[in-house]
């Protein structure tokens, strides 16, 4: 007995001691889990553009390439406020002179002004490339997007017929053309003949990127809704496979300028009295050796153009990142 009221004892004890300590305890926080990992977001969902474009602005080489393209675009459309100069009026007493008063990059062998030339030059040049650009991707898309739709042996038939125009050099196949019109040559004919044999790389890459977008998720419901094939192809498949086709569009372009200014070196390309800088170039080879000024200016005019647009499409193609994967 003794023993268990001593035990009674303690355990009273111990009950006093804790009973008169304090105890703090939070307040209960009534806030749901779902408020807690929302996030207030009130702007529009970013599209793929819009993403690319963020990445775009961050790189040097962007602005780099789009000044170098805005520069362009400016003396092709209007030459007059880079130069007050006519780029066809030439005396011969300047032959190969030295810059001098109004004159900041002196003359060509036919006494013409070489900055106004070379000014004025982009305006032929950029036409023919943007045109020859605009032809061979409608013709391209088109029968690339009908190939990888449909598929079958209707892709069966396009794919033989790009191979057969994949086989043919592009700058062979104009030169060749070019020659049956040596007397109707023009800025469209040009334009024409590099678009029709220049579409192939774009009817390849329209193909495959049609072919992997036309299993998404996205396509299969409008084919459940019952949506016609050429709509559903011209609004959901085509502006969701664009991506690697404007990067290789934007390639091409500069690919054309170039094709353009070796045919007017060979004089087979634009007329004559048509200033450009590939016949500026064909004229200054032939005082190289006096004054190789001549030839350099047209030239880095010419490089520094399709530089610009290949840089572009670099970063084009790296802000896409997956969507150009194909390029």
């Amino acid at each position: 007995m003794p023993k268990e009221r001593d035990e009674k004892t303690v355990d009273n004890r111990l009950i006093a001691r804790y009973s008169t300590q304090q105890h703090y305890v939070s307040d209960v926080d009534e806030t749901g889990l779902g408020a807690v990992d929302a996030v207030k977001d009130e702007s529009a969902p970013s599209s793929l553009w819009g993403e690319a474009w963020k990445k775009m602005r961050k790189r040097p080489l962007f602005w780099v390439s789009a000044l170098i393209i805005l520069t362009a675009l400016l003396m092709a459309i209007v030459p007059w406020i880079f130069t007050s100069q006519d780029p066809r009026y030439c005396d011969i007493k300047f032959s190969l002179e030295g810059a001098q008063g109004g004159h900041v990059l002196g003359f060509d062998k036919q006494g013409c002004d070489l900055y106004a030339r070379m000014v004025y030059g982009a305006r032929a040049s950029v036409t023919v490339g943007v045109i020859s650009t605009l032809i061979a991707t409608v013709i391209g898309v088109f029968l690339g997007a009908v190939a990888g739709y449909v598929g079958g042996w209707i892709d069966a038939i396009i794919s033989r017929i790009v191979d057969i125009f994949f086989a043919i050099p592009l700058l062979l196949a104009a030169i060749v053309i070019m020659q049956m019109f040596r007397d109707s040559r023009s800025t469209w004919s040009v334009a024409l003949v590099l678009g029709i044999f220049g579409w192939t790389q774009i009817a390849r890459i329209t193909r495959g990127s049609v072919m992997s977008t036309k299993h998404d998720e996205f396509v299969i419901a409008a084919k459940a809704l019952g949506m016609p094939s050429p709509q559903i192809l011209m609004k959901h498949i085509l502006p969701n496979a664009m991506a690697p086709i404007i990067v290789y569009a934007t390639v091409a372009l500069g690919t054309f300028i170039v094709a353009e200014a070796s045919l007017s070196f060979l004089g087979i390309g634009l007329p004559d009295t048509s200033v450009s800088w590939g016949g500026d170039i064909s004229q200054a080879q032939h005082s190289l050796r006096d004054n190789p000024m001549v030839l350099f200016y047209p030239s880095l005019a010419l490089a520094f153009t399709v530089l610009g647009f290949i840089m572009m499409g670099d970063v084009v193609r790296d802000a896409l990142g997956r969507k150009a994967k194909d390029v």
